[in-house]
């Protein structure tokens, strides 16, 4: 099992994080070898076919980080703090805890929020935090740190979230020249998505790289397999055999 303790070693070599959802699937994931599961807020979009991210709550994350859990004793599992949970460090720790004793080993919070992670820390709670592009409040989804101000800004918020105990951060939709400097300035492992090769480690959502989506996966990432024809030829065949008397034999 993979220990806070222990990220700083991906300083050195590649950190593999996969979101995951269900019981199924981290059981692949975990088989497979990946670092970290990260059970995604993203399930909003890809589980439940809502359009943000905002629409899930600590009851809904809790179902699904149960589930991840029981699926993946073996490896370390983050838990994503849906909207509005970590709104100040009180409800950040108590929530937080919650999903810790669902089986998560640590969570994953949107933005500069220093003193939820200062909190969260005190109490024993391992942070991986989220810069650049934000989910849950952004306006915009296009790429992050074009501007200088934009760079300096999300330096000290890198910075700002290590001091406070951060044992990672997710860098998301972010120039990747920008990326590239704040994985060199932190001691930190830095997990890009979007934000190109310089990092010390790489996320997808599911969906995209097993290719169960209908639409193509976003420009920055890409399908490993193709799950979802798969899966498609097989109900049409069920379908057939059934029609035709085939199954049962």
């Amino acid at each position: 099992m993979l220990t806070p303790d222990e990220f700083p070693q991906f300083k050195s070599r590649p950190l593999v994080m996969a979101t995951g959802y269900d019981y199924c699937f981290a059981g692949i994931l975990e088989d497979a070898g990946v670092d970290i599961i990260l059970v995604g807020d993203s399930l909003a979009n890809v589980m439940l076919g809502l359009p943000s991210t905002r629409a899930v709550n600590m009851d809904i994350m809790s179902l699904f980080v149960a589930a991840v859990a029981r699926g993946a004793a073996h490896t370390h599992i983050t838990a994503d703090m849906p909207y509005g949970s970590d709104a100040t460090p009180e409800s950040a720790v108590s929530n937080a805890q919650r999903f810790l004793t669902l089986g998560a080993h640590s969570v994953k919070l949107e933005g500069a929020k220093v003193e939820q992670v200062k909190a969260l820390v005190s109490a024993g709670i391992p942070v991986i935090g989220h810069l650049g592009l934000l989910p849950q409040t952004a306006q915009s989804f296009k790429q992050v740190g074009a501007g200088e101000a934009e760079w300096e800004n999300l330096m000290q918020a890198a910075l700002e979230l290590q001091r406070a105990g951060a044992c990672a951060v997710v860098l998301e939709h972010m120039h990747f020249e920008l990326a590239a400097r704040i994985t060199a300035t932190l001691r930190i492992p830095t997990i890009g998505i979007g934000a190109g090769k310089n990092v010390d480690g790489q996320v997808l959502v599911l969906h995209d790289f097993m290719g169960l989506n209908q639409k193509p996966p976003p420009p920055f990432a890409r399908a490993f397999a193709s799950l979802r024809q798969a899966g498609l030829d097989g109900a049409r065949d069920y379908c057939a055999a059934v029609r035709a008397g085939l199954f049962p034999d």
